[in-house]
Parts: C-alpha cells; structure tokens; sequence
C-alpha cells in the first residue's frame, strides 16, 4: 500500500485535540496506517496516555505539551518537533469544544450570556486553530509540500438553538478553512492543501447529557437531531476515518477550501 495514493506511511503529522474522543479514535487511525502522530494537548497525563497507547500497538507517537490557544507555547512546542522530526506534513487542528457560559438555554434571555466563556470558546475553537495554523506551517515549508485539516461542524452551516459561541467559531472555522486554501496556494503554490471535516452530531462527553438520559433514551434535543438525521443515528468515531484518511493522502491532492460533512445527511434534510 505504500506505494498507492491512499498511503499514509510515514507522513509526519501533527494533531492537536488528539485526546478527546474523536480524536482518540483517529489518531490511532493514523498511527495504525503508518503515520507518525505528534500529539499536541494540554494535560500531560492524557498525552502521555495516547502516546503509550498507540506505541504499544506498534504505531509511532510522540507528545508535546502545548496550550494551542498561547502563542508562545506553540512556538516552543514548534521548537522542539523541528529539533526532532525536522519538518511536518500535516497538521490536524481538532482542538475545540464548548462550555455552559456560551449557551443561551430556553429559559434563558441574550442579556444571560456570559462574555467571558464567549470569549474562551472563541478562543479555543478559532485561536486554538489559527495560531498552531500560523506556528507550525514553517515545518511545511520545509518539505515544500503540506495539508492542514480543520475541524468544523454542522453547528457552522446550520445555526442551531443554545450553542451560540460554539456556532460562531465553528463558522469562522470555515470561513477561515477557505481563506487559508487560497492564501496557501497563491502564495506558496499548488502542493499546499487546507480542508475541514465538519461532523454531524457524534455522542462524546461534551454532549452525552445534552442528548441522551440516564438511561440511554433520547433527550427532547437528541430526539430532534434524529429526527432530521436520514441515517436515523448518532455517528460513530470510526465514522469519520474514511474522510479523515483522503483528506490527509494525495487521493486528494486536487482537493482544497472545502467543507466535508460527515453527518448521516443531516445537512441534506429540510426536515420536510
């Protein structure tokens, strides 16, 4: 396989929110396919975890300890992977999430938002994206040749109720996603590649109360999401390992500034 389009061997890739969920899963992927994943992620202890995990099933890890929303401690992380890897192929910002203060519930008014956990999902979701994009693209550079995947969501296209912030940046991902492909290619030429995953609605730890009871029955919210979801389910992490996979080979070399939804055709459905 390492001689065909699809292959993943030995490309030197970055990936910061390697550690939640969905990240998890795919960052096995790709050490599973042959890739060298650098893991990039807060909390010492989970990096730590994943690196071990993915090292003892042969695969190749190597963790940084970095805050993808300070500058400076991505361009120390930067330092160290250009001492010991020498440049990047891809960088996967999968970093983001969302947190109570940014979300106006039903029972709640514009004027109950607070800006400050406004400001730290924006922070997270955008910055968090941005500044490893605008740290780590050097290492790129390097190779002449590079391909940074973003993560978006459905909440961009679709504004939905409540999750006010995490929507903006997620919106701004795309935004951002298409704006980088042209400033990318223009500049630096055609070997240079930015596209976005953008997940429909996947259970993780950040939304399992929000969609689902204690006893595994739907929430009201959950049970709308189904609803408009032709596929009648939830996605699974491994269900987006087929567009992760070639977004980062060259089976998707002409493939720049766009959004891939993975979403049980959700963004399909007008819910008539």
């Amino acid at each position: 396989m390492s001689n065909t389009i699809f292959s993943l061997e030995g490309k030197k890739i970055a990936f910061s929110g390697a550690t939640g969920v969905l990240g998890t899963s795919m960052s096995k992927y790709l050490a599973e396919q042959g890739a060298e994943v650098i893991i990039l992620g807060r909390t010492s202890a989970k990096v730590e975890t994943l690196v071990a995990e993915i090292t003892q099933n042969q695969g190749k890890a190597f963790g940084y300890i970095c805050d993808v929303t300070d500058e400076q401690s991505v361009v120390n992380a930067a330092k160290e992977i250009e001492k010991e890897h020498g440049y990047l192929d891809i960088l996967i910002n999968a970093a983001g999430g969302n947190m109570p203060g940014a979300v106006i519930r039903p029972d709640q008014e514009l004027s109950d938002l607070d800006l400050d956990s406004l400001r730290k999902v924006i922070d997270l979701n955008y910055l968090g994206t941005a500044i490893p994009s605008k740290i780590l693209f050097p290492l790129m550079l390097k190779k002449g040749k590079g391909n940074i995947l973003n993560i978006s969501s459905m909440a961009a296209s679709r504004p939905m109720t409540r999750v006010l912030g995490y929507a903006s940046a997620k919106a701004a991902i795309d935004n951002f996603t298409k704006f980088l492909s042209v400033e990318l290619c223009t500049k630096h030429g055609p070997e240079f590649r930015v596209n976005a995953i953008a997940p429909g609605f996947f259970l993780t730890e950040q939304n399992r109360a929000l969609l689902t009871e204690e006893d595994g029955s739907l929430t009201g919210r959950g049970n709308q999401i189904i609803t408009h979801t032709p596929m009648n389910r939830f996605g699974k992490p491994e269900d987006l390992l087929g567009a992760l996979h070639w977004l980062c080979a060259d089976a998707s070399a002409f493939v720049t500034g766009t959004i891939v939804p993975v979403d049980g055709g959700f963004s399909a459905y007008s819910g008539v």
